[in-house]
């Protein structure tokens, strides 16, 4: 009979600390903690699927039973007797227990009357309860003593990946390591070396797609990769990774974008067609929507955030999205997202995905033009007809600002929305003389980077150095708050109003 195919992800399963990628930290406080002696009795693992929470619970009984040493050790074997049975799951000491289909309290003491008695080949009795939060509430409260207080010869290894369902007094009694979603970079340098070991060919940007498709998971992604090998017999490139995950590639994501935020409806529902017709999965393409939104975002000038090396775009896809940027505001893509967002469910719950796909580019496209609600509250307070929806985004071109007065520069801070530069300028600043280009002032509160702050926001908007120049004693002039509140105080509507209700005060002013 011949011999069953292994899956990749079972065949290259780590098997001891050094083959453990993408866990430094676990790695290095579990194997130091071997080499010193200071073997916990009870570990908890955590984190999502595929991370090593079982593999390293395995490797960690092997590094305890290993029969290459007279003691634990951090580097098993493998070879040894235990250590193959371990890896196999087949030691009699090393229990391996799936608390989904053991959760009663029964079950628990089964386990806990096995306990009690010593090892039959090994130096530690091991105990692997994985998705532990499976457990009820009864068989929580039944291992909670044995837990805290179990026999020298047992070691208790819980895994989950649920664990807020977890009790706090299972929490207290275990050493806790969450495991990190593995990093994109570990994920393609691994499935090279596993694609090198298969003889397989793997392009580059086919391992980069199976890489961010496995979302920090080995598991899932070497189980994608067997998958395209299974589909393409050993040569494995982009395409047949597109293909075989129902995606588009990024290139037709940007492009996509800027047929929708263009103003083009006609356009952008005749390339939807055609990226349907070629057989693209709807959620996915929703997914890779809500990514080239969020780096947009990431990459739009105004946040000053530095340059963004790891989004999954080439030069060529960033340098687009740049230009996109230059004809949309930062408020657009903040409302484009918060549609995609609700669309998620929506389209989960559709019956039809391709009407509520085509519902939702009409909806991101008229949304994408509306004005904001400063623009309309302004509409409203100059009591002017509202502003003509445009077709298209218009680009908007930076203009230095001209501020000669200090209630000019409260307006401008206020229309830049720079709220809290705002609020510290008008609450804390005496202006003790206000020239083009320098400001002599005295600071109620001291802050020392406000005078940098400030000085950066007139450079950047008026283009032009300015000098902020700080007095030691106060003027005992009124800030910008306290001058409108004596304008407001001093007007005969405010103060006939006032005079109507008793110990009224004027508690804030909003322009």
């Amino acid at each position: 009979m011949e011999n069953n195919y292994t899956v990749l992800a079972r065949k290259y399963r780590s098997q001891d600390f050094e083959s453990l990628i993408g866990q430094d930290v676990l790695v290095k406080t579990l194997t130091t903690a071997i080499n010193t002696g200071r073997i916990a009795h009870a570990y908890i693992f955590t984190g999502i699927r595929g991370t090593g929470k079982t593999s390293t619970a395995r490797i960690l009984a092997k590094a305890l039973n290993c029969l290459s040493s007279d003691r634990a050790t951090s580097k098993p074997c493998g070879v040894c007797e235990n250590c193959r049975a371990i890896a196999a799951g087949q030691h009699i000491d090393v229990m391996e227990i799936d608390a989904a289909s053991h959760t009663g309290v029964d079950n628990m003491r089964e386990i806990l009357d096995a306990a009690l008695y010593r090892p039959t080949n090994a130096r530690y009795k091991v105990y692997i309860i994985d998705e532990v939060h499976m457990l009820s509430t009864s068989a929580f409260n039944a291992l909670l003593k044995t837990l805290e207080e179990p026999p020298a010869h047992v070691i208790f290894i819980l895994a989950t990946t649920e664990i807020r369902k977890v009790p706090v007094t299972i929490l207290s009694r275990c050493q806790r390591f969450d495991l990190a979603r593995v990093p994109v970079e570990t994920l393609k340098k691994h499935f090279a070396w596993v694609a090198e070991q298969e003889g397989i060919e793997l392009s580059d940007g086919a391992n980069e797609l199976l890489a961010r498709s496995a979302d920090g998971s080995v598991r899932d992604g070497l189980s994608l990769l067997d998958q395209a090998i299974a589909q393409t017999g050993g040569h494995v490139d982009e395409g047949a990774v597109l293909d075989m995950l129902k995606r588009t590639d990024r290139g037709t994501v940007v492009n996509f974008m800027k047929t929708v935020l263009s103003g083009d409806v006609n356009a952008a529902l005749n390339r939807l067609d055609e990226i349907y017709n070629n057989g693209a999965d709807l959620t996915m393409l929703l997914n890779d929507m809500m990514e080239w939104t969020h780096w947009a975002t990431r990459m739009y000038p105004s946040l000053r955030l530095t340059e963004v090396t790891s989004s999954p775009y080439t030069a060529d896809m960033r340098e687009t999205i740049k230009k996109i940027n230059e004809t949309i505001s930062l408020n657009t893509l903040s409302r484009i997202w918060q549609v995609m967002v609700a669309a998620v469910p929506e389209l989960a719950a559709s019956t039809n995905q391709k009407q509520c796909f085509d519902m939702l580019i009409v909806r991101l496209m008229h949304i994408a033009d509306m004005p904001s609600i400063p623009e309309l509250l302004k509409q409203n307070s100059e009591n002017t007809t509202p502003i003509k929806q445009p077709e298209k985004p218009v680009v908007e071109k930076s203009k230095f600002l001209d501020i000669n007065t200090s209630n000019e520069l409260g307006t401008a801070l206020q229309n830049a929305r720079e709220l809290l530069l705002y609020s510290y300028y008008s609450s804390n600043i005496e202006i003790v003389e206000f020239e083009n280009g320098k400001i002599k002032y005295f600071d109620r509160k001291g802050e020392k980077d406000f005078a940098q702050k400030l000085a950066l926001w007139l450079k950047n908007n008026t283009g032009k150095d300015w000098t902020l120049e700080p007095v030691t004693e106060a003027p005992h002039k009124q800030t910008l708050s306290e001058h409108n509140k004596s304008e407001i105080e001093s007007d005969p509507l405010v103060s006939s109003a006032m005079d109507l209700f008793e110990d009224a005060e004027i508690v804030n002013i909003s322009k």
